[in-house]
């Protein structure tokens, strides 16, 4: 049999690039953790039915600007190998690929409107039925943004295990938005607290995007607790903070 320090690089890449397509490390973690937490008299029929039966993550996460919402995705994708879906970027691929949503949508966007909750209910509903989200599970991210849309995701029978909310004092946002700076010559992203710029010369060249200041961070805020309340009590028991 060939040992995987005998492989060869390419051979190698090719097992790691499947291993993580498919969450095999993920899965083998929960199969150990079965057997030993079982012991069961039959090992192998026992791993065919874990296997068979296995339960995936099915997470949502919510969270306000600035709150680090993003930087908490990257930790749960890394840790569990679930799909990172945003309706953002479903939608900007229904579009490019040109199907009967994206053209649908396309319609909406194109002339400044909205995209109707139900096209973007049916087109997470159709993504969570492929194969990498039915055997990795999955994280949706930032959505749902209203309660009739939680509703209507449930209406769906679309169901989360767990609801995961980043909750950042106000202050601390507004801290984190005001203070942020932009290198207009190399792109580079400064905060004047937490990452000031290196030098005088950096520093006298800072520009502040119009929308990071205090009054429109706050109106920003304000507009997600007075929805983020409401959609709390659609997954009150699923709730992790």
């Amino acid at each position: 049999s060939l040992c995987i320090s005998t492989m060869s690089s390419s051979a190698h890449a090719q097992m790691q690039e499947y291993m993580t397509r498919h969450g095999v490390q993920h899965m083998m973690e929960h199969v150990v953790r079965e057997l030993v937490l079982h012991k069961p008299q039959e090992p192998l029929d026992f791993l065919i039915h874990t296997l068979q039966h296995r339960e995936v993550p099915k997470i949502i996460i919510a969270g306000a600007p600035a709150s680090g919402k993003g930087t908490q995705c990257e930790f749960i994708v890394k840790e569990y190998g679930v799909v990172h879906l945003s309706t953002g970027d479903m939608l900007r691929a229904e579009i490019a690929e040109g199907t009967e949503r994206g053209k649908q949508a396309k319609n909406y966007t194109e002339t400044g409107q909205l995209v109707p909750d139900s096209l973007i209910i049916d087109m997470i509903r159709v993504r969570l039925q492929q194969p990498d989200c039915v055997q990795k599970g999955w994280l949706l991210d930032g959505f749902p943004r209203t309660r009739a849309q939680a509703i209507a995701l449930q209406e769906a029978n679309i169901f989360a295990d767990a609801f995961i909310l980043v909750d950042v004092p106000d202050h601390i946002l507004v801290e984190r938005v005001s203070g942020r700076r932009t290198d207009p010559v190399t792109g580079k992203i400064y905060h004047m607290k937490y990452m000031p710029p290196e030098n005088a010369e950096i520093a006298a060249r800072l520009v502040q995007r119009a929308d990071d200041n205090e009054e429109t961070i706050r109106v920003r805020v304000g507009t997600f607790h007075r929805h983020i309340s409401q959609i709390i009590d659609c997954y009150e028991n699923l709730l992790v903070r």
